[in-house]
């Protein structure tokens, strides 16, 4: 689902988090009131390192698995790290509360990035529904390896990327049906564009998230995302595939308008980071083959003014 970072020092917990800094879109900037980017960074921590799990991506050594409780022969299997993940999960929820995230019976989390989950949680009122449904996304992932259609690609965004948004408003006390509406289209969006970018990484995964009809109308074959540049077929299919990441974009761009202060100015930067990644792919002549094509800081500044001035 996401590109792998490079490892970094300092633990599972330091390493994980420290990866926001690679993300499309600003996870917990400065200009935020200290409790949301606290927050806003344990809830990132989760779905990080969740992705990772279901991507093979986690540190070296198994020290994950072993915080988890997994054996170290069990370490490199997904399926159980992800439900022992997600048992650590329903700790959070049912153990009893204790502001600094410990547990007077030893029933806690095991995991640090679930025990600094865990004061959020409380927090903020939150429930395990979104968490679990980043879960469940993880798991879809290491069954179904390809999307028929494009509604099939986007019932797993459903639970791949739309509970992160949800748990954004939920993290900031902003959330009403209608902003719930438009914060899934961004977030689908985003997620779209994060598999334009990784189409060849995927696919060396063994997963493919163009959908298959989209494929066959643009007379795409796997073999072709194979290449080392991208044909006129699959430039093609990208656009198009980018135009319905831009139009998802727009449709929850009025979130950014529904909210005001600094939390205007985070929405607008999701939406700009979206916006900024399918500029970076158009300026490749929509050729992600090559590697992801990232947008510069500049342009997500410009982005981010338009974006305000739009839906001001």
């Amino acid at each position: 689902m996401t590109a792998p970072a490079v490892p970094r020092a300092g633990g599972p917990e330091r390493g994980t988090l420290d990866k926001a800094a690679d993300e499309n879109f600003p996870v917990a900037p400065f200009f935020l009131p200290r409790a949301w980017r606290e927050d806003l960074m344990a809830v990132y921590g989760f779905a990080r390192l969740v992705d990772d799990i279901g991507d093979g991506d986690l540190a070296p050594g198994g020290a994950d698995a072993a915080l988890l409780g997994v054996p170290a022969a069990d370490a490199e299997d997904r399926m159980l790290l992800l439900d022992a993940f997600e048992a650590d999960l329903r700790r959070v929820f049912d153990s009893s509360d204790r502001s600094d995230g410990s547990d007077d019976s030893g029933g806690g989390p095991r995991h640090p990035l679930l025990r600094r989950l865990r004061p959020t949680v409380r927090r903020r009122s939150l429930t395990p529904e979104p968490f679990l449904g980043l879960i469940a996304a993880n798991r879809q992932d290491q069954l179904v390896k390809r999307y028929e259609t494009y509604d099939d690609l986007l019932a797993y965004c459903e639970l791949s990327a739309n509970p992160v948004g949800r748990l954004v408003l939920a993290v900031t006390g902003t959330s009403t049906p209608e902003r719930i509406r438009h914060s899934d289209a961004i977030c689908t969006a985003l997620q779209i564009v994060e598999h334009l970018q990784d189409v060849a990484e995927d696919l060396g995964r063994d997963r493919v998230y163009l959908p298959a009809a989209d494929m066959k109308r643009f007379h795409v074959q796997e073999a072709d995302l194979a290449a080392r540049t991208a044909s006129a077929s699959v430039r093609a299919l990208v656009a198009y595939e980018a135009q319905r990441a831009r139009d998802l974009l727009n449709e929850g761009a009025p979130l950014v308008g529904s909210v005001h202060g600094r939390l205007r100015l985070l929405l607008a930067g999701f939406v700009a980071g979206g916006r900024a990644a399918i500029h970076a792919i158009a300026a490749a002549e929509h050729d992600v083959l090559p590697g992801p094509p990232k947008p510069g800081k500049l342009r997500l500044l410009r982005e981010v003014g338009v974006t305000l001035r739009e839906e001001g």
